[in-house]
């Protein structure tokens, strides 16, 4: 007799797998509404190397990371902290979305700066205004306008950089020159 055609009666199977508990894989909905499947889930895509724990979110939906205009800028604004872009993560929000559970369980963050963005658009669960360093759940947060209103040269954008340096300056402990 083989075991190879052996049909078992399905109250026998039920039985025999009583005690056994599948649990599927985890499915949200991203911000467009999309299912995603924990399985379709990929890594953090940023740039950077992250050597300090800092995550810099973006919102350019039409590029990977940054526009190159807006990297330099970025890297000027670095170098004046005593920093790099090797010391920092930047992550384009607009490009694939990215919640903060997420960007949490990946980079470590210490310090999270959002440009353009709303701590709410990454499912923060808290809101605050621009310019104000907010400390929640073991990060610094702070949240600034886009790329587009700092990085002008006129009134308002000297302005925004003024307010932007004060952040940056108490956020990282910045020395006066």
């Amino acid at each position: 007799m083989s075991l190879q055609n052996t049909l078992l009666p399905d109250i026998l199977i039920a039985d025999l797998y009583r005690n056994v508990f599948i649990i599927p894989p985890a499915i949200e909905n991203n911000r467009n509404g999309e299912v995603v499947h924990e399985k379709d889930a990929q890594p953090v895509k940023f740039l950077g190397n992250n050597l300090k724990k800092i995550v810099i979110v973006v919102n350019h939906p039409s590029e990977v990371f940054i526009p190159e205009k807006h990297l330099e800028f970025l890297s000027k604004i670095l170098v004046a902290c005593k920093l790099n872009i090797g010391d920092v993560a930047i992550v384009n929000e607009g490009y694939k979305f990215v919640d903060i559970a997420t960007i949490k369980q990946e980079l470590k963050p210490s310090y999270i700066i959002l440009f353009g963005l709303e701590p709410t658009d990454l499912k923060l669960p808290l809101n605050f205004p621009h310019f104000k360093i907010q400390n929640y759940d073991e990060v610094a947060y702070l949240s600034v306008p886009a790329f587009e209103a700092l990085n002008v040269d006129n009134e308002e954008g000297k302005l925004l950089k003024t307010k932007l340096w004060l952040c940056l300056k108490a956020m990282f402990e910045v020395p006066n020159r």
